[in-house]
């Protein structure tokens, strides 16, 4: 069994960082999926596939990896960007603006 261990980043519906603090680790698939001939659906008897199991600390990850003797690999994450400074409407008429408002 091979596992990855990550810290999940934020889905494209999230405007904050909630569940994103925490680590996962998720099991590679064992096998490839197939389709199934009658209604096209895709399946696997690999049932590790389906398994997250989420973690306060990445040190936690790889000692429950280690203990139960699975290979693991540990994506870090990047860093963000900084978010922009949010301004007022009314810092758009500031007198110390750089550059000048028109319209």
């Amino acid at each position: 069994m091979r596992a990855r261990i990550y810290q999940p980043t934020k889905t494209a519906m999230q405007s904050g960082t909630a569940k994103t603090k925490g680590w996962q680790l998720d099991f590679a698939p064992a096998s490839a999926r197939e389709v199934d001939p009658l209604m096209g659906w895709t399946s696997s008897g690999d049932t590790q596939a389906q398994v997250r199991l989420q973690f306060d600390t990445l040190e936690a990850a790889e000692a429950y990896a280690q203990a139960k003797g699975i290979d693991y690999d540990v994506q870090l994450p990047k860093a963000r960007k900084p978010l922009i400074r949010a301004r007022g409407y009314g810092e758009n008429f500031a007198t110390d603006r750089r550059g000048v408002w028109t319209h």
